[in-house]
């Protein structure tokens, strides 16, 4: 009975210290608020916001990433590491065994208030890493090094508690968010991996609330209205050479608020392709098609994760630099029927402030001249229809429009050529 009695003590203790710990072995934050993996600040911009992982950095999980999804008011957002038991109420790098790097300013935080210039300043979009080198860990001081958008920025030596490191980001002012992702991976410049990364960024002319790791394109934005769209353009416009890109879908995310299309090299950074001048889509939330405008017509079929959108260009026969027969090839795919205009649901509060708009722009599209072409969509390998489309001076551009939380596509440029 003793020992039960002293069990059930032990169990009484252990209750105790939990409840007066609060969060002993868990994440802890103040004056932010946490959605999943996402921050963001709710003090008054008096205070100062911070959140701390609830495990350190290991030899096996010895990196992690902040994507900065929104600098609200000041952009006062750090990323570091620091003690376990870190004081709440100071960004990381302030207090003594603790180090940042600042997007604000670009500075190094390392103990000390003040800071010393470190890297460039970090604004929406960007990727802010920290990691330790998985050698440094047995010793009793290390090397920190940090990243932005998945490129070393410098190192920084620091102090190795008993207990570890632990992730920590701190914030300032009112409408900061930031994106956390505490299992993110690096890998060293000799990798293939990081390698591939850089050279597929070279692939895009532009990207908006979109990050991309190789083939992979991510949303990043809020997500939270139709001024959030994301948006990636390719650098260069398909050619004869080059008629074709494909996009497979990896994650759906909320809403599945994913386009693919054609737009010109100056297609608004905020707007889905479709729907603006100068641009052509296919939907994967409704499975319709949006010509320069909100209305869009009954097209295919809706896309989910795992399905393959593609989009090309018919160009004339006389077009054409190698190869011929491509036109009567296309011509033994079935068309998919179905014209109906339908509303998008999206696009309700602007659609007629803009349509006379858009009935001048393509009436300028055809006094400045162009050639139309047929530009046709497929879903996992099959034709789903085609638009005839006017080629505007410097060509169509492959883009690529996201609009919720989570999706994520892999994106081919170069499927077929000839």
């Amino acid at each position: 009975m003793d020992d039960i009695n002293m069990l059930h003590h032990r169990c009484l203790l252990n209750l105790r210290r939990r409840i007066r710990d609060g969060r002993p072995a868990q994440e802890r934050y103040a004056r932010l608020q946490k959605d999943g993996d996402v921050l963001s600040y709710q003090g008054n911009s008096e205070e100062v916001g911070c959140y701390v992982a609830g495990h350190p950095l290991s030899k096996g999980n010895c990196y992690f990433e902040v994507t900065i999804v929104d600098t609200g008011v000041r952009g006062t957002i750090a990323v570091g590491l620091v003690p376990k038991f870190y004081r709440l109420d100071h960004q990381p790098g302030w207090l003594p065994h603790s180090v940042a790097y600042h997007a604000d300013n670009g500075k190094l935080y390392n103990g000390n208030p003040v800071g010393k210039q470190f890297g460039p300043k970090c604004a929406r979009g960007d990727r802010i890493g920290c990691g330790i080198h998985s050698e440094n860990f047995e010793a009793g001081v290390t090397n920190v090094f940090f990243t932005k958008n998945g490129k070393e920025v410098g190192l920084a030596e620091v102090a190795m508690s008993a207990e570890g490191l632990f992730p920590a980001v701190g914030m300032h002012s009112m409408g900061e968010e930031v994106k956390v992702d505490l299992q993110a991976e690096w890998f060293l410049e000799d990798n293939d991996s990081m390698m591939m990364v850089d050279s597929h960024e070279d692939d895009w002319g532009r990207l908006y609330d979109v990050k991309v790791s190789g083939t992979l394109l991510e949303y990043v934005g809020k997500g939270k209205s139709i001024m959030d769209v994301g948006l990636a353009q390719a650098r260069h416009p398909l050619t004869t050479c080059c008629h074709y890109y494909e996009v497979e879908i990896i994650d759906a995310g909320e809403k599945c608020y994913i386009a693919l299309g054609l737009a010109t090299k100056d297609y608004p950074k905020n707007r889905h392709p479709g729907w603006s001048r100068g641009s052509v889509a296919y939907h994967a939330d409704d499975g319709k098609i949006f010509h320069g405008s909100g209305v869009g017509d009954a097209f295919g079929p809706r896309c989910f994760k795992g399905d393959i959108m593609g989009c090309g260009i018919m160009f004339p026969l006389d077009y054409i630099l190698d190869g011929e027969g491509v036109m009567d090839d296309l011509d033994q795919l079935e068309s998919h029927p179905g014209q109906a205009d339908v509303q998008n649901c999206l696009y309700l509060n602007e659609e007629e402030e803009e349509g006379e708009e858009e009935e001048e722009g393509e009436e300028a599209e055809r006094e400045q001249g162009g050639r139309k072409v047929m530009v046709f969509f497929t879903r996992n390998g099959k034709l789903m229809g085609r638009r005839e489309v006017l080629v505007p001076p410097g060509g169509l551009y492959p883009t690529v429009g996201m609009l919720s939380s989570g999706e994520k596509v892999k994106v081919d440029l170069h499927p077929l050529s000839g």
